[in-house]
């Protein structure tokens, strides 16, 4: 296993469900000792059954693997004081401090930014919400479907205007894009920490993440411009870019911005020159101002070749275009395998595949390592802090520890 970047570093985690999980198991992925601070009676996201992939799953709980892989898990009754010592003493180690808990919560702990910036001037404090830190929604509970997708603009903008109801998220969609600017965010501030001495508090909320997300519809509303729902093709400017429908009902997405440099090649590619020499489709101008026209060839066209004499087809021009894919076709895309972006947790009891974190160090993904179960390491991680065994029994019994 080669050095990871975060190696020698301390991230302890006092977060549940998602986002910020993710953003922790992002931080494992790249070597950091993520201890993972469990309630007793573990997190709720342990028991949710989703697409046959968590609780539901009959095996390993994947939604639990992805986000949690690569963690040691410590159980603790923060609501006793013997368990709540546990973490602050944990806290003395740490190099990171990663919650998602709700501003009051926090304060009720002792755990606010404030007061643990006080007593540990190093510490990177980094929190990710649902709807920012300030206003007065800021200790509102936040979920993706909530925060990211309905509050945040995404379902307005991806459902089509003649649908009446908005369209349904992908699970955890903007968790794991939270997630990673999280972990952007946290690599930031120990960078700048090894420049200054100082730690910092690092925010992030889905509201923002959405927003980020949906930039270039942002900025049109910011011209005063109302930002238009997604569409069908007839709305196309240039008739270039856009999904056309193959003659087995597959699509392939062609994306010739530049369409002046690509046009005459296209139709050379697929035999027609009589489309090169039509003057109403010479230049960007003329397929823009004939749009419907041009639309309507480049579709009777596509009708001709399946899915697959397409894509054997496009091949031969040096062009961006990439077919229409289902989920599962991801597993084999070759691109996917080239790269590394599924790959293999190897545990005693079971193998499984998750995919990668996206970004990649001297061209290798990182090892993937299984996540914790509940409390796993508990008493590894108090013999670490100096407990002897009479006083983790003595935890035990007080029911600080599990």
């Amino acid at each position: 296993m080669h050095e990871g970047a975060f190696d020698g570093l301390r991230v302890v985690e006092l977060a549940q469900w998602v986002f910020v999980p993710v953003a922790g198991a992002l931080l494992a992925d790249w070597g950091a000792d993520v201890v993972r601070i469990e309630r007793r009676e573990g997190d709720p996201y342990r028991g949710l059954a989703t697409q046959g992939i968590g609780t539901d799953a009959g095996g390993v709980n994947l939604s639990m693997a992805l986000a949690n892989r690569g963690k040691r898990s410590v159980a603790l009754d923060l609501r006793h004081e013997d368990g709540r010592a546990v973490l602050d003493e944990l806290l003395t180690t740490a190099d990171v401090f990663l919650t998602n808990f709700r501003p009051g919560a926090l304060r009720r702990l002792g755990l606010d930014a404030e007061t643990l910036a006080e007593r540990f001037p190093r510490l990177v404090y980094a929190r990710g919400h649902g709807f920012g830190v300030r206003g007065p929604h800021a200790d509102r509970p936040g979920y993706d479907s909530s925060a990211f997708w309905a509050r945040g603009g995404m379902a307005h903008v991806l459902t089509p205007p003649d649908r009446a109801d908005p369209i349904g998220q992908r699970g955890a969609m903007g968790d794991r894009n939270g997630a990673m600017a999280l972990a952007f965010g946290v690599a930031s501030a120990l960078l700048r920490r090894e420049r200054t001495g100082e730690g910092g508090v690092v925010d992030v909320s889905l509201l923002a993440t959405a927003m980020w997300t949906l930039s270039s519809d942002l900025l049109s509303a910011l011209q005063g411009q109302r930002p238009r729902a997604a569409s069908g093709d007839d709305a196309r400017i240039n008739p270039l870019v856009g999904i056309y429908r193959t003659k087995d009902d597959r699509h392939i997405q062609l994306v010739f911005l530049q369409g002046d440099r690509y046009w005459l090649d296209f139709c050379a590619l697929v035999g027609r020159d009589d489309l090169a020499g039509d003057p109403r489709f010479a230049d960007m101008a003329g397929r823009r101002e004939n749009r419907k026209a041009c639309v309507a060839e480049l579709e009777a066209e596509f009708a001709k070749r399946t899915f697959e004499e397409w894509k054997d087809l496009l091949a031969g021009i040096d062009a961006p275009w990439a077919p229409v894919q289902a989920v599962e076709e991801l597993l084999t895309d070759p691109q996917v395998v080239a790269n590394g972006y599924i790959d293999e947790v190897v545990d005693d009891d079971a193998s499984y595949s998750l995919p990668t974190v996206p970004v990649q160090f001297d061209e290798r993904p990182p090892t993937l390592r299984r996540a914790p179960e509940h409390g796993e390491h508990t008493e590894t991680v108090l013999l670490e802090l100096g407990y002897d065994w009479e006083r983790i029994a003595e935890l035990k019994d007080a029911g600080a520890v599990p």
